[in-house]
């Protein structure tokens, strides 16, 4: 059945349908973390909306199994539930971050990477008297002298927030000496990373959107580029890296995969569920009031797209001796 006929039959049915004739059923959803975090948040959010919004018929269990930035569940899900068609697991950029630098039991064809739901978005920014006006007034100057501007964010050397700066000098035609010699220095919390640079300290901010938004409404801070595939709705002013000629996306990002033995049926139909969650007027509105941006990228587009971001990940981790 066609998509928009599907749509169709189910906004004048009103009841739950299934582009597959896959239908989870005591669905579960692992958090591989304590709770409170933000994968606790994704499992205990979308579960109590798949389950309002009927597209599943029991409500979904949500289980904590923290330990190893997510390898404790990566691993248990791999060993004892490998082909489990309605068990769900909450992941982000981080889990991603952490298969690409081979901290996890295994590589991402150990699991089915399912969908995003939201995200994020990254963002690189100056102080408002900063010389470098532009994305690409940076970029060159990292080109020309990698250690000419102190840069700076919530993560350590290899972490997302440093490897998305580092992306985006490498998709600007960067050399991995040129990369491997950009200064960082981490600070904790992308606020405080700022305060730094008005301060001073450092000279360039790469962070989350969500954390910096106040300095960009007082206008002391210059927004050289979002890293999203489209300006942002509450900020339009604000040019992307991909309109400045810098194909590259930041997005720390929260979604799902399936174990890795599951159904191209079962995979089909989660897939099918989560667009019907994504469209939905209430996750629309709870993402947005979480401090996301919905984005969505689901079944084999988010697979492809999950392959192409840890391709990246990993090479650049080589490149600055992260990992060999």
């Amino acid at each position: 059945m066609a998509m928009g006929r599907w749509t169709s039959a189910v906004a004048a049915a009103g009841v739950w349908l299934s582009l597959s004739a896959f239908t989870p059923s005591s669905v579960e959803c692992i958090a591989p973390a304590d709770p409170g975090g933000g994968w606790d948040f994704t499992c205990r959010t979308v579960g109590k909306l798949l389950y309002d919004l009927e597209l599943v018929k029991e409500p979904v269990k949500v289980t904590n199994m923290a330990g190893g930035v997510g390898a404790v569940a990566f691993s248990n899900v791999a060993a004892k539930r490998s082909d489990d068609p309605n068990l769900i697991v909450a992941t982000s950029t981080v889990g991603i971050t952490q298969i690409a630098q081979g901290r996890y039991p295994g590589d991402l064809d150990v699991m089915r990477w399912l969908a995003m739901l939201g995200a994020d978005v990254g963002v690189v920014l100056v102080r408002n008297d900063s010389k470098y006006e532009t994305l690409d007034d940076l970029l060159q100057a990292y080109k020309e002298n990698p250690g000419v501007a102190v840069a700076a964010g919530s993560s350590g050397i290899g972490g997302w927030d440093h490897i998305r700066l580092l992306m985006l000098a490498k998709e600007a035609g960067a050399t991995g000496e040129q990369i491997k010699n950009i200064r960082w220095v981490q600070y904790d919390g992308g606020g405080p990373a700022v305060t730094q640079m008005l301060g001073g300290h450092v000279e360039v901010v790469a962070t989350d959107f969500g954390e910096i938004a106040g300095f960009v409404e007082s206008g002391d801070v210059r927004v050289l580029a979002v890293m999203s595939d489209e300006r942002l709705e509450a900020f339009p002013d604000l040019p992307t890296a991909k309109e400045q000629g810098v194909d590259v996306v930041g997005y720390n990002w929260r979604g799902f995969y399936l174990p890795g033995k599951v159904s191209d049926e079962a995979y089909q139909g989660w897939a099918d569920v989560m667009k019907k969650l994504y469209d939905s007027q209430e996750w629309q509105e709870t993402a947005v009031s979480k401090g996301l941006t919905p984005i969505w990228r689901g079944g084999e587009e988010f697979e492809s797209w999950v392959e192409d971001q840890t391709a990246r990940m990993r090479g650049i981790s080589k490149e600055i001796g992260v990992i060999k």
